[in-house]
């Protein structure tokens, strides 16, 4: 079972021109994107359950070889769950690490599913949800997450008829950008740089189109604001909420949900109320803390679905202590 020899000529022919046009990138570079590219490869080579297998055994050694980032897991789950026994924070930690296992394996099949086969992986819930806000003309911003298999989401909405710009943050490595870059727009999305999402979001929206933005990642002090997330002080990003308030465009959440009865994703949507404020600072405050809130719920709901190893707390108001 090989990728579509069309999928392949095209992947194939933009790397190569971005690895010819990265001459400056260093060997290490190289010596990664190779490996990168080798891996999505063989394992969209292979028959997805067997992907999904190989990729399970990958996240299991990723969890018993890699002590740094369980380290930084197990610190973020006795944050979130100080009540929880350490074989529980444990177990909830492995799942996550398999989480991300299935969702390496999805990812690199991306090439693979189209319109008629994408319900096998991932169906709509709470779609009803989507088309009011769409219906209402002001184009859409999606609050998502780290949370399930967050990739798939954008692509998934793309392969059934909608397209998303989505917001990222460039990866150090060039050329594995370019790569990771080409699976994620395969389904007619568009990614945005990090540092340019103000201008571009605010032109997508005029043209009646919907932005995705990851709400769950730690900020610098001047770029968000710190708002409760698990009990907890988080520096959270105030951009969807800027641009809600400056577009009037309504937000939804968006959440891709690992449904273990169905074997399958769940694109989960649900409508955010906006939450009106005389004063616009603490209107943007008030509504961050408030996505912050709907978030922690979901995660609340399935804790082994979230991405435990980033930093969330990594940033802290004047004052306080580091966690990590």
């Amino acid at each position: 079972m090989g990728l579509p020899r069309s999928t392949t000529a095209t992947l194939r022919k933009t790397l190569s021109k971005d690895v010819r046009a990265s001459r400056a990138v260093s060997l290490r570079h190289r010596a990664e994107y190779w490996l990168v590219r080798s891996l999505l490869g063989l394992l969209g080579w292979l028959p997805h359950r067997v992907a999904r297998a190989l990729c399970a055994v990958l996240a299991t050694l990723s969890f018993a070889l890699w002590p740094r980032l369980r380290g930084v897991g197990l610190r973020n789950l006795q944050l979130a769950y100080p009540e929880w026994t350490s074989r529980a924070r444990c177990r909830v930690l492995f799942r996550s690490f398999q989480n991300l296992g299935r969702m390496l394996a999805d990812f690199s099949h991306f090439p693979r599913w189209n319109r008629k086969n994408i319900e096998r992986l991932i169906v709509y819930d709470g779609y009803e949800n989507f088309l009011s806000a769409q219906s209402q003309g002001k184009g859409l911003l999606f609050l998502t997450a780290h949370f399930g298999s967050w990739e798939l989401g954008s692509f998934a909405h793309g392969i059934y008829g909608h397209p998303v710009n989505f917001v990222v943050r460039r990866l150090d490595n060039p050329l594995i950008d370019h790569l990771v870059d080409r699976y994620r727009c395969l389904s007619g999305g568009r990614s945005i740089e990090k540092g340019d999402f103000a201008r571009q979001a605010l032109k997508a929206l005029r043209q009646d189109e919907a932005v995705g933005i990851l709400m769950d990642q730690n900020m610098l002090p001047s770029e968000g604001v710190f708002v409760d997330f698990f009990g907890h002080t988080a520096c959270t990003t105030t951009g969807p909420a800027r641009v809600a308030r400056k577009t009037g465009a309504p937000v939804t959440l968006g959440l891709v949900i690992w449904d273990p009865q169905q074997r399958k994703y769940r694109l989960r949507f649900d409508s955010v109320e906006w939450i009106a404020r005389e004063d616009p600072e603490e209107e943007i405050v008030v509504n961050t803390a408030h996505y912050a809130k709907l978030l922690e719920r979901y995660v609340r709901r399935y804790p082994e679905q979230w991405l435990w190893v980033h930093r969330r707390w990594k940033t802290r108001p004047p004052g306080e202590p580091p966690v990590y």
